[in-house]
């Protein structure tokens, strides 16, 4: 049975009365949910396992190198491309080699590093790495920062980090915060309390170390995932000396290919805008452009990793114009693309993968290559080694061939009491065949007895015309 709508109503009006209930429309409404920005910030990419195992091979790396590493880094395609010149260019060095590439449509941070071979051949050996890094670098800056000073500790500790004549190594302390306000550093919860920085001897002289991470931190805390040991190339490192766990190579010289600096007290890179536009002439800046900020239309369309890196640099390219050049469709840097393509193909190197797909099937490939051509390379052998036998063999049996061969009867006396003299089993050879005949010869039960005449039959003689008689 229904309920008339007047008994409706005064229930209701009778339940919002009621002092202890409150009506719907009065209960506030809850708080949106967090913005996805919000979300992406506070959840890590990388946790410090991984964070550490990719900063091992570059955390000893002075300041001013290790920032440039961490700016091109965020620029992996470019990256290759600038492996690839080094290759091409492998005596090209210092300030001398940055200038070369100055019309490379490179961001001025990868050209930084030409002036490196050592350190392009590190970088070389594994894109995904160099990607993962400027992806940690880009999502996690305090984490990349705080996870350097705890590795450089550690080596510390481990008596694998000292200065030398290659290198200083200074230890500060934090600062203490302001009175009435905080500090400026970002101190993270693994960052260590204090501070060690590396600066080469010689300013205009940096000396890249070369190190085995697996041994210079002591005792890796994660066994489960070691770090990767890159060899340091014998070129640039002939007869380096080794000193507490470091390998110091070839020096180079530099005055200002080094622009970027590593600023511990906000964990991002500083720039030295004279240095900077001293190498850069074709791309100066301002003195207030003196914080380093990542250019996504250097990107070349490489994803980022993270959905927040995705939106803040995303939002740096709109319109159909940006996003080609975030795609890496410029007019530009597609014909420098085809121009190093081909020097790279004159060359004969191998262009390098635009996709980590494409590295990982690369590296797959030159590892069965090598095993295939080793097996091609030992049946190569077996069938040289057999082809040689068979040459050797095909001379000797010519070689008895032709001293078997009777002389030309051009050249040999006919009926000459000698012949034969020089080749004496075919001398013994006709003697016994002689014999043999011989012997046949006088054996009884010849068709011909040995003394006896045998006559045969004359045929008939015919007579008369041959009509039957």
């Amino acid at each position: 049975m229904r309920m008339p709508l007047l008994a409706v109503l005064a229930a209701v009006l009778y339940l919002g009365a009621m002092p202890g209930l409150v009506l719907a429309e009065d209960v506030p409404a809850p708080d949106p949910a967090p913005q996805a920005d919000t979300v992406a910030a506070k959840d890590p990419v990388f946790t410090q396992e991984q964070l550490d195992q990719m900063l091992a091979p570059i955390a000893l790396y002075p300041d001013a190198l290790l920032a440039q590493v961490l700016m091109a880094s965020t620029y992996p395609g470019q990256v290759s491309e600038a492996v690839t010149w080094s290759k091409a260019n492998p005596k090209a060095s210092g300030d001398a080699a940055v200038k070369k590439v100055a019309n490379q449509p490179w961001d001025p941070s990868v050209q930084a590093l030409v002036a490196f071979p050592q350190v392009l051949a590190a970088l070389g050996q594994d894109p995904v790495w160099v990607q993962r890094l400027g992806d940690a670098f880009l999502a996690q800056p305090d984490d990349v920062m705080g996870g350097v000073q705890r590795l450089r500790h550690q080596a510390q500790a481990a008596g694998n980090l000292q200065s030398n004549q290659y290198q200083n190594v200074t230890v500060q302390t934090a600062p203490a915060p302001a009175s009435g306000g905080s500090s400026t550093q970002v101190v993270t919860a693994s960052s260590p309390p204090t501070t060690i920085i590396i600066e080469p001897a010689d300013p205009q002289v940096v000396y890249v170390p070369s190190y085995n991470p697996t041994t210079t931190y002591g005792t890796w805390a994660y066994p489960a995932s070691p770090p990767v040991y890159y060899p340091p190339p014998p070129m640039y490192y002939p007869g380096s000396a080794l000193v507490a766990g470091l390998a110091f190579g070839t020096g180079v010289a530099i005055v200002a290919s080094l622009w970027g600096d590593c600023d511990w007290d906000n964990n991002d890179i500083d720039i030295d805008v004279n240095r900077y536009n001293n190498i850069n002439a074709n791309n100066r800046i301002t003195n207030n452009q003196n914080k380093w900020q990542h250019n996504a239309a250097n990107r070349d369309g490489v994803p980022y990793r993270d959905s927040r890196s995705r939106q803040q640099y995303g939002r740096q390219l709109d319109g159909a114009t940006q996003r080609t050049a975030f795609r890496g469709d410029d007019a530009r840097r597609a014909q420098a693309r085809d121009k190093a393509r081909a020097s790279m193909d004159r060359a004969g190197i191998e262009r390098p993968a635009t996709s980590n797909r494409q590295a990982r099937q690369q590296m797959r490939e030159a590892q069965a290559g090598n095993a295939v051509g080793n097996r091609m390379q030992s049946r190569g052998d077996n069938v040289r080694s057999t082809e040689r036998r068979q040459e050797t063999r095909t001379a000797q049996e010519r070689q008895q061939v032709a001293r078997n061969r009777p002389a030309n009867a051009a050249g040999r006396a006919r009926n000459n009491a000698f012949d034969g003299v020089r080749s004496p089993s075919r001398t013994s050879a006709q003697a016994s065949r002689g014999r043999t005949s011989l012997s046949f010869a006088q054996r009884p039960s010849a068709s011909r007895a040995s003394g006896h005449q045998i006559s045969r039959p004359s045929a008939p003689v015919r007579r008369g015309g041959g009509g039957r008689r």
